[in-house]
C-alpha cells in the first residue's frame, strides 16, 4: 500500500514540478530533484560579452551542485582582466537571490585537448599531437584546417623504390575533428 502511495505521490510531484519548470526563466529540473542553472542561459550571457571581441567560447560546464565553469580562448592568449570582466558580466545577469552558484572563468589550458574548430585554426603551423580513433598517436605540424578536416604533416621513414634505406619525409595525414580522440598543442621549450 505504501509503495503505491509513494509512486502516486512521486508522480504527482513530478507533474507539478514540470509545470513549475515551464515557468522558470533560467533553471531546469535535474534527476536529483534540485534546480540547476540552464547552460543555454549562461551561454547567452557569454555570447553577449563576446560580441565584438576576438575571444571565442571553448566550453561551458555546469555541475550538479551549480559550479559553472566557462572556458574562453584567444589567438594571442587570454588576459586575466578579461576573465574577471566576463565573470562580473555573468554575475550581473544571474540572480544570487534565486540560485546559489560558484563561477569559474578561465582560458582553455595550453596543453589541453582542442574542443572547438577555432583552436585548430589558431594552432596552424604549430606542433600538435593527435590520438586517432584507433589509438595511434601522430606528432607533427598542423598544416591545414578545412571545415571538419585537418591535416598534420608528420616526419616518417619512407622506403623509396630501389633505395636500400628508408629516408625521412614529411607525410600528410588527414583527420576529422569529430573522429579523433584528441588533438593538442605540444608545448616545446626549444
Amino acid at each position: 500500500m505504501l509503495r503505491g502511495c509513494n509512486y502516486f505521490c512521486n508522480f504527482a510531484a513530478v507533474q507539478w514540478n514540470e509545470r513549475l519548470l515551464e515557468s522558470l526563466s533560467f533553471h531546469f529540473y535535474n534527476t536529483l530533484g534540485t534546480y540547476m542553472i540552464d547552460k543555454n542561459v549562461v551561454k547567452k550571457f557569454v555570447d553577449e560579452w563576446l560580441q565584438d571581441k576576438d575571444y571565442f567560447l571553448v566550453g561551458i560546464e555546469i555541475s550538479q551542485d551549480d559550479k559553472i565553469v566557462v572556458e574562453i580562448d584567444h589567438a594571442d592568449g587570454v588576459w586575466i582582466e578579461d576573465c574577471v570582466e566576463l565573470s562580473r558580466y555573468i554575475e550581473d545577469h544571474l540572480s544570487r537571490d534565486e540560485e546559489d552558484y560558484e563561477l569559474e572563468v578561465g582560458s582553455a589550458g595550453l596543453g589541453q585537448p582542442f574542443k572547438v574548430a577555432q583552436q585548430y585554426l589558431n594552432f596552424r603551423g604549430k606542433e600538435v599531437e593527435v590520438l586517432d580513433a584507433d589509438g595511434k598517436k601522430y606528432k607533427g605540424t598542423l598544416k591545414d584546417v578545412n571545415g571538419n578536416d585537418f591535416t598534420v604533416s608528420v616526419r616518417e621513414k619512407v622506403k623509396k623504390e630501389g633505395a636500400k634505406r628508408p629516408v625521412l619525409e614529411d607525410v600528410d595525414h588527414v583527420f576529422q575533428m569529430d573522429k579523433v580522440k584528441y588533438t593538442k598543442y605540444i608545448i616545446s621549450f626549444k
